[in-house]
């Protein structure tokens, strides 16, 4: 299977992965706020070391331009000092949510990071997997996988004999 690459310059499809489900609709997350356990491996990330589960959204979130070391770093940080890393995490919600055209509602987001920060977390992780986003390479290993399918064919050698 090829990549595609849709009118929005997000990858959707990889070669040999299954197809994408479809999206939500506009304004709906792919997945619900409580389908955790669609994904066992990932709520088990999530809820014992969600700094490395937030670091992977922001960087792809933020397109690069935040690594997930520092994201999640500053995550945990938040968590130790303040306890409101929530706060932060909320933030990128609402910055996702934007990027993709789904109403944004600050005081909802807040109240789903605040009360359901794992769950939250997990949904937002699965959004940009359905969006055709492999979270463990990252934003540049997303783009390198991207174009992988657009270099140009190569040309034989020379004039042999």
């Amino acid at each position: 299977m090829k990549q595609s690459e849709p009118a929005t310059g997000i990858p959707v499809g990889a070669p040999c992965a299954p197809p994408l489900p479809p999206q939500g609709a506009a304004g709906e997350f792919s997945t619900g706020l409580c389908d955790c356990f669609s994904d066992c491996s990932l709520c088990c990330l999530t809820c014992w070391c969600p700094c490395i589960t937030f670091g992977r959204i922001a960087e792809i979130v933020d397109q690069g331009s935040s690594s997930c070391g520092v994201s999640g770093a500053l995550y945990v940080l938040l968590a130790a000092v303040v306890g409101c890393q929530w706060i932060y995490s909320c933030t990128y919600r609402s910055k996702l949510k934007a990027q993709y055209g789904m109403p944004e509602s600050c005081f909802g987001d807040c109240c789903t990071h605040f009360w359901c920060e794992s769950c939250a977390l997990c949904q937002e992780y699965r959004e940009l997997q359905h969006r055709g986003y492999d979270l463990n390479l990252g934003w540049h290993g997303n783009m390198a996988r991207q174009n992988q399918g657009m270099m140009p064919p190569s040309m034989p050698g020379g004039m042999n004999r």
